[in-house]
C-alpha cells in the first residue's frame, strides 16, 4: 500500500545531491548508461572485488598460486607457540627456487628435523589454515615440508628409505 512517506522524494525537487542522501537514484528510460557507469565505480570500492580482479593473493603468495614449490634449506630454528600452548615447533628457513622469496616450513612428526640439514633441497606445500593462513598455534609458519632431496620425509622417518646424498 502506498502512503504519504513513499511520495516523500518528490517534494525533494530537482536536487540530486538531495536525492543521492535519500536513496534515490536516477531512474528512466535513458539512465541505462550512467547506472552501469555508477555500478562499475562502486565495485572497485569492495575489497573482495578489487582483490579478485587484481589477482592480488596470487601475488603476494610466495607460492604463486602452485600447490608445492621445491627450495633451498637456508637453516633449522625454533618457533615459539602462540598462547595458551606452550613448547618449540621445529621450522626450516628455505628459499624458494622459483622466486627466490624465504619463507618458513613446518617440519612435521616428532624427529623429522634431524633429517633435514641446510642446503639440502626440499617440497614445500601450504598447511591448509584460514584463507592460507598459519594453523592453530604456529604464529606466522604456513608451510610444511613434503619431501627431502626428492624422497618423502615420512619414508625417511620411518626408516623405509634412506635420503640420498645430493
Amino acid at each position: 500500500m502506498w502512503t504519504q512517506e513513499s511520495f516523500a522524494f518528490l517534494e525533494l525537487g530537482n536536487d540530486k545531491d538531495l536525492f543521492r542522501e535519500k536513496g534515490i537514484y536516477m531512474a528512466g528510460e535513458f539512465a541505462a548508461r550512467k547506472l552501469k557507469r555508477d555500478r562499475k565505480r562502486y565495485k572497485w570500492k569492495q575489497i573482495n572485488y578489487r582483490n579478485r580482479v587484481l589477482h592480488t593473493k596470487k601475488k603476494k603468495d610466495p607460492l604463486e598460486g602452485s600447490p608445492q614449490a621445491k627450495g633451498i634449506v637456508l637453516e633449522k630454528r625454533v618457533v615459539e607457540q602462540k598462547q595458551p600452548h606452550s613448547g618449540l615447533i621445529k621450522c626450516v628457513r628455505v628459499r624458494l627456487v622459483k622466486n627466490g622469496k624465504q619463507i618458513t616450513a613446518h617440519v612435521p612428526r616428532t624427529g623429522a628435523i634431524n633429517h633435514v640439514s641446510e642446503h639440502d633441497q626440499v617440497i614445500v606445500q601450504g598447511i591448509g589454515g584460514s584463507q592460507g593462513g598459519a594453523v592453530g598455534s604456529m604464529a606466522g609458519v604456513k608451510y610444511a615440508v613434503v619431501k627431502v632431496n626428492d624422497i618423502s620425509l615420512e619414508m625417511i622417518r620411518t626408516g623405509r628409505k634412506q635420503k640420498s646424498l645430493k
